[in-house]
């Protein structure tokens, strides 16, 4: 503790990381108990980077800050549990272009629904005031892009 009695300052980092990984260890603790055993907290970056419209292995690395060949591993780990497919380029037969499949697509909803849960059990404990103010205030200290999927880049993967 500070002097003031604050808090050290690498608390709040770690703090913040600790509320994220509560979140998400619940959160696939809950996909697993309704048929999703095999997702990692990764490919729900991954899921979100390839987007409706598919992408390819290049612009996966790309959007993740790893590279093709880590992009490539981790669609061939999705594509063997059936999240993913590869499927030929429409414009150029080159090409693939990796897709969720509607596995993948049911582990989204299944997400989104779940995290509307947590958010739920977050208001009933702390009060739906503090729980808003709380996204406020973050929302006041982060950048407004909330789709930066560069993590896995960014925490030193290949």
């Amino acid at each position: 503790m500070s002097s003031d009695g604050d808090a050290p300052g690498f608390e709040l980092p770690l703090r913040l990381f600790l509320a994220f990984r509560v979140i998400i260890d619940e959160l696939h603790a809950e996909l697993a108990g309704q048929g999703h055993p095999d997702l990692r907290p990764m490919h729900g970056f991954v899921f979100q980077a390839i987007g409706p419209d598919g992408t390819t292995a290049v612009e996966l690395g790309r959007r993740l800050g790893v590279s093709k060949q880590a992009a490539g591993k981790m669609i061939e780990s999705l594509e063997r549990v059936g999240y993913v497919e590869r499927t030929a380029d429409p414009s150029d037969a080159r090409r693939k272009i990796v897709r969720l499949t509607a596995r993948g697509a049911d582990s989204l909803d299944r997400s989104a629904r779940i995290f509307d849960r947590i958010r739920d059990d977050w208001v009933r404990r702390l009060g739906a005031g503090r729980v808003r103010a709380m996204e406020h205030d973050l929302r006041q200290v982060t950048p407004a892009d909330l789709w930066r999927l560069d993590f896995p880049g960014w925490f030193g993967m290949p």
